[in-house]
């Protein structure tokens, strides 16, 4: 398989903003089809899930796989600091603190 475009991201060959050219590639790639798209993009299903309801967490998403790590494993810390960091709006950050409930990351509180 290509690099993906998380790995591209990271390794700096692309821009958070360029996701919508490798989303249009997969769909016109004939060979995509035996790929889902957030194994082509290197997303797990859960990080693709969250950018799919919530785009503005990609950077996150590429921070936290620069640090060797997916957003399933990261510690918590590393997350709130930077989700604080990136959120646009109070409800965008809670919109995130509830997804992480519903992966078991974050006690409910």
């Amino acid at each position: 398989m290509n690099t993906s475009f998380i790995e591209r991201c990271i390794s700096g060959d692309a821009f958070l903003d360029e996701i919508d050219d490798y989303v249009d590639v997969w769909h016109d790639d004939n060979t995509s089809d035996n790929i889902e798209l957030c194994e082509y993009l290197g997303m797990t299903w859960q990080e693709y899930s969250l950018w799919v309801t919530n785009p503005n967490i990609l950077g996150l998403i590429v921070d936290t796989r620069r640090k060797g790590q997916t957003l399933e494993n990261a510690p918590i810390q590393e997350i709130k600091a930077s989700l604080a960091a990136r959120a646009s709006s109070k409800e965008e950050a809670q919109r995130v603190m509830n997804w992480l409930q519903r992966i078991g990351k974050l006690d409910e509180t």
